[in-house]
């Protein structure tokens, strides 16, 4: 398999995983602001999580695997600049809940502006620890193809 076959490859391989990983982090997200916010998960809510999660994982994720099967040099983005995209999903439900936003630091507030429950995640690894060693190799065989087509 040639270089830019493996790096399709790893990069389906991190597309796969990260529309598998979203659902189940924007559950997680809505639950863990609610927990703070002593705002209880009731079985409503807990249902609105889910199809949040699912319509994040198709996408969100439909984004990254579109981003991940294009040629590297005509990406215009990250997978994680698509991710913290994502942070819109759980955001909607706590806000419909009536969770208040929380505090955040200034170089949140000017980073994120828009991300009021502070979720936009630092690494890819923030979705799901598995997706950590996924974007590792995608990204060193994103950096190999570019570095033998353009040089050093």
């Amino acid at each position: 398999m040639d270089d830019d076959a493996q790096l399709l490859a790893h990069g389906r391989a991190l597309a796969d995983a990260v529309a598998a990983a979203l659902p189940g982090w924007v559950e997680r997200c809505v639950r863990r602001r609610c927990a703070e916010a002593g705002v209880p998960v009731d079985d409503e809510l807990a249902t609105a999580a889910r199809r949040a999660g699912r319509a994040c994982a198709e996408r969100v994720g439909g984004s990254v695997a579109e981003l991940l099967a294009t040629d590297p040099d005509e990406q215009p983005t990250t997978p994680l600049t698509l991710l913290r995209g994502a942070v819109s999903y759980p955001a909607e439900v706590l806000a419909a809940a009536g969770v208040p936003p929380v505090e955040r630091d200034d170089f949140a507030r000017r980073a994120f502006p828009e991300d009021v429950y502070d979720l936009s995640p630092a690494t890819v690894a923030d979705l799901d620890p598995a997706l950590g060693d996924l974007a590792i190799t995608w990204g060193a065989a994103r950096a190999y193809v570019h570095r033998r087509r353009h040089g050093s």
